[in-house]
């Protein structure tokens, strides 16, 4: 099954139509203008960042979104799509694979095929950032899925942030040079490990509109330049789709998602 995608390659002229196709959805997010993804150059590799080599812990807190009322609108800040699912850190190391739950908790035995695609990655070390997610035949993440673990060895990680590659801290770096490393890190990844593409638009407001209408859970935009923060942070904000099953489910339950 493949997982839903909703970002296509740019330059390209994004049209306001959904196609569906028998591999989920490829869709248009916005009115006809041209938009641009994050490409990574060699310069911009971790090899030309000269950071100091520390001793990376195994687990880091992650960086948590703000609630917003409504998206932030102007230049300045990247949209990405918020999927329905388990937040996951994943750390890779020579002692091998751990799968963090947000909170510290391992699970490395839940997921096997998160396990098996970070173990072949081209790295001596990482910690990725993600959101762990279970899919359904359109492609589209449906938390009772995972909740239900009857898909665990199918569930794999929307991966949208790089916090440490090769003994390299990345956290204080702007977060367009952390998400163009990782695209380069995941370019060959195995099954288990997908890039949560990203758009830089001046209308997050427009970019969320398109969202609801899909029926996803909503849009996390993220301030351009931002470093890496443990906890919540001002330069994430999420905006949540009122009518998605998350945001009954999160006030039922008092979730601090």
């Amino acid at each position: 099954m493949r997982p839903y995608q909703p970002v296509m390659p740019c330059p390209i002229e994004l049209g306001s139509k959904m196609v569906a196709s028998g591999s989920g959805f490829v869709l248009a997010l916005l009115p006809p203008l041209e938009c641009r993804l994050d490409r990574l150059s060699d310069e911009d590799s971790p090899a030309f960042l000269r950071l100091r080599r520390v001793a990376f812990p195994d687990f880091c807190e992650p960086c948590l979104p703000s609630p917003a009322a409504k998206p932030p609108a102007g230049a300045g800040w990247l949209h990405e799509i918020k999927h329905d699912g388990f937040r996951m850190l994943v750390r890779r190391d020579a002692a091998g694979v751990r799968l963090f739950t947000r909170n510290g908790h391992d699970w490395t035995g839940r997921f096997p095929l998160m396990a098996r695609a970070a173990l072949s990655l081209k790295a001596v070390s990482c910690l990725i950032d993600g959101e762990a997610v279970a899919c359904d035949g359109d492609g589209l993440p449906v938390f009772d899925r995972l909740r239900g673990r009857r898909d665990d060895r199918h569930v794999f990680l929307y991966a949208f942030d790089l916090i440490e590659l090769d003994g390299e801290d990345l956290r204080r770096e702007p977060i367009e040079r952390r998400k163009a490393a990782l695209a380069k890190l995941l370019r060959h990844a195995k099954a288990g490990l997908l890039l949560n593409q990203h758009i830089e638009y001046d209308d997050g407001e427009m970019v969320f509109h398109h969202a609801c209408k899909l029926g996803l859970e909503g849009i996390v935009s993220k301030r351009l330049g931002s470093p890496y923060r443990s906890g919540r942070s001002r330069h994430w904000v999420k905006s949540k789709n009122p009518k998605h099953p998350a945001v009954k489910r999160e006030a039922e339950e008092d979730w601090g998602r």
